[in-house]
């Protein structure tokens, strides 16, 4: 009976998906459960931290979240929201799935900012950090920043 050794196939790095689709499901909230939670009783700051990266830290964290704050309270937050999924899905060249980007928020706002999250993280983006932060780890890791061309970043 001869030894084999197998080796098991590493898994791709976070930023290797395919392309064209989203690297999370809609309804997987709990893959990220500190996100989850803290979205669900305060998406303003997760908005605020995927739109910070997003906007490449032309705003802030807290001023988009103060901003996806007001709009809540006038009921057009959803609307806020479904801007920036559009403008995620055309940095990551991602499909409008499962319905319009402003429909997905107007439905289910938590399930779609966790989405964005988890998919900005998956990407080599981690939004809690912000934007300058994630600028400097690139650079001492030697990366280009991903869905930024370069020259674009500050």
């Amino acid at each position: 009976m001869s030894s084999r050794t197998e080796n098991p196939k590493a898994a791709p790095p976070p930023s290797q998906f395919p392309e064209g689709q989203w690297s999370t499901g809609i309804c997987n909230c709990f893959d990220d459960p500190s996100n989850c939670l803290l979205t669900c009783f305060c998406p303003c700051i997760t908005f605020g931290r995927v739109a910070e990266i997003l906007d490449r830290g032309n705003t802030s964290c807290r001023l988009q979240g103060l901003v996806y704050y007001a709009m809540s309270h006038i009921g057009c937050a959803w609307l806020y929201g479904g801007v920036y999924r559009s403008k995620l899905r055309g940095f990551l060249s991602l499909p409008e799935t499962p319905c319009a980007d402003w429909l997905v928020h107007c439905c289910c706002c938590v399930c779609s900012l966790c989405q964005e999250y988890r998919e900005l993280k998956n990407h080599g983006a981690d939004p809690s950090l912000g934007w300058q932060a994630n600028v400097e780890r690139w650079n001492r890791e030697g990366l280009e920043p991903p869905f930024v061309s370069s020259g674009m970043d500050r």
